[in-house]
């Protein structure tokens, strides 16, 4: 993909509640208009058309989609939890849109009650360039954990996955300014996601999604009666509810990818479950409906912040 890199645009902060967890989108930064069509081939201008509600926030007035990178920080039970860690700054990176930003992201991240130096955990739900960013940041010629007192976790079977993956440079760059440094630093823990999940933080569950990447994660946040489900990139963007067959290009196995998404498209639709999406650009967050035989985001613009 060729593109240019461009400006953050500086957004209001947005936090939802889920029972007592405060969910906060923390920004990044807005990504070139040439991402989605790279990312999402099969999400052509003729199909952005026909789904007019993806218009305005989902899709510009050329039909094409729009992709953000941002965080998300969680509250909940007296820890601070951050799910995924962006591009980063500073970084050598293929892609122009990634490399070597600059951004005010731990800025934001500490205006929304999160300063580095106060996150408990870091949970990546794939080992994936744009998610591990700011795992680690500059500091005297090397690259060092952001978050020092964080215990940083991703599923086994991800870990493992490209521990036997024939990297390419750039990928193998990506480890050793991301993810390495976490693991000498005896940070990162491996975790064993079974069918049904596992809970690694009060209300806080990890769901297997693979498909996108072997060992990819989506988190389930709960309290009480309120549910809501941070997708990772099982579901890159809203288009994929009317259209789950629309994969990205750097799903590993597009064919469990779209079975994932199906399964799980189908067990959220005509629930109150918030969907909180790792890339979609402000609302952000909805709840799916659906719609014929396929499903629709009824979107839930944060109440607070």
């Amino acid at each position: 993909m060729t593109t240019t890199p461009a400006p953050h645009q500086p957004r209001p902060h947005s936090a939802w509640l889920v029972g007592r967890i405060t969910v906060h989108r923390v920004d990044e930064t807005e990504l070139p208009p040439a991402t989605g069509p790279w990312l999402l081939p099969d999400a052509t201008p003729d199909v952005i058309a026909r789904q007019s509600w993806l218009h305005p926030d989902f899709a510009d007035a050329e039909h094409v989609v729009r992709v953000d990178s941002h965080s998300f920080a969680v509250e909940t039970g007296g820890m601070r939890v951050l799910v995924d860690t962006g591009i980063g700054n500073g970084k050598p990176r293929a892609n122009p849109a990634w490399n070597d930003l600059r951004t005010d992201y731990l800025d934001r991240l500490a205006a929304a009650g999160f300063p580095p130096d106060t996150v408990d955990l870091v949970i990546l739900t794939h080992l994936h360039t744009d998610h591990v960013g700011w795992n680690t940041r500059a500091h005297n010629g090397t690259w060092v954990p952001t978050f020092r007192h964080a215990r940083y976790l991703t599923s086994r079977a991800e870990r493992e996955f490209w521990a036997g993956y024939a990297m390419d440079e750039p990928r193998r760059q990506m480890f050793r300014d991301s993810v390495l440094p976490v693991e000498d630093a005896g940070l990162l823990d491996l975790v064993d996601v079974p069918e049904g999940g596992t809970e690694v933080a009060p209300g806080v569950r990890l769901l297997p999604t693979p498909g996108h990447t072997p060992g990819h994660v989506a988190v389930e946040l709960t309290d009480g009666a309120e549910r809501a489900l941070i997708t990772g990139d099982c579901v890159h963007h809203p288009v994929q509810l009317a259209h789950p067959a629309i994969g990205s290009c750097v799903d590993i196995d597009p064919v469990l990818a779209e079975t994932t998404r199906r399964t799980l498209l189908s067990s959220l639709a005509g629930t109150d479950t918030l969907v909180l999406g790792t890339h979609f650009p402000p609302p952000t967050a909805g709840r799916v409906t659906a719609h014929g035989d396929a499903y629709r985001l009824a979107p839930a613009p944060a109440p607070h912040g």
